[in-house]
């Protein structure tokens, strides 16, 4: 595994424009918007092409989240640029994801959302625009404590409606805009 600092810089350049130009712009995560203002996201970049060195390096985050001192970092996001390209093996390594927080006894203190260049929901076509909710540069892993979605679904008025508003703006955007706007986070 090499440890490119300038490889990693531009790695979680991408991800943060990412998260503001399209998480937080069209407010996919009404609740995202608290810790991106706080400085509380960790960007942890594994390089590896290797998932038995991801696995480890995912741990490894799994617990510096869980320990960690949550007025410092509040949630992580995982990125993994040189491995799982394909959408299935991603996948497939969720359920890795899913035994690791059952041997540390996290579920119920840190859930994991999922986000790929190629993520498709299992009831849309590829090219369904509706996708790009869930639609990432890299392979990505969404970190958070379950205490912070508590605190944050207290705030919102219907939780539940979060979803269909998204696939909504983005059915309504179309597929060559969510596109075009992903692209545009590439670009420093």
């Amino acid at each position: 595994m090499t440890n490119n600092s300038s490889s990693i810089t531009k790695v979680i350049g991408q991800t943060r424009r990412w998260l503001k130009k399209i998480i937080l712009r069209h407010n996919f995560c009404p609740f995202g918007h608290e810790p991106d203002k706080k400085d509380l996201i960790r960007y942890a970049v594994c390089e590896s092409n290797d998932p038995e060195a991801v696995a480890e390096m995912f741990m490894d985050e799994l617990i510096k989240l869980r320990d960690g001192d949550h007025s410092k970092i509040e949630t992580t996001l995982f990125i993994t640029p040189n491995c799982f390209a394909d959408f299935n093996d991603y996948n497939d390594f969720l359920d890795v994801v899913d035994v690791m927080l059952e041997e540390l006894n996290l579920n119920g203190t840190i859930q994991i959302a999922s986000f790929h260049p190629d993520y498709q929901f299992a009831d849309l076509a590829a090219d369904d625009a509706r996708n790009y909710t869930n639609r990432s540069l890299h392979p990505t892993f969404h970190l958070i404590l379950e205490d912070s979605i508590e605190r944050a679904r207290a705030t919102h008025p219907d939780v539940e409606s979060i979803p269909q508003t998204n696939m909504d703006l983005l059915e309504k955007q179309g597929l060559e805009e969510s596109k075009k706007q992903l692209e545009a986070c590439r670009e420093e």
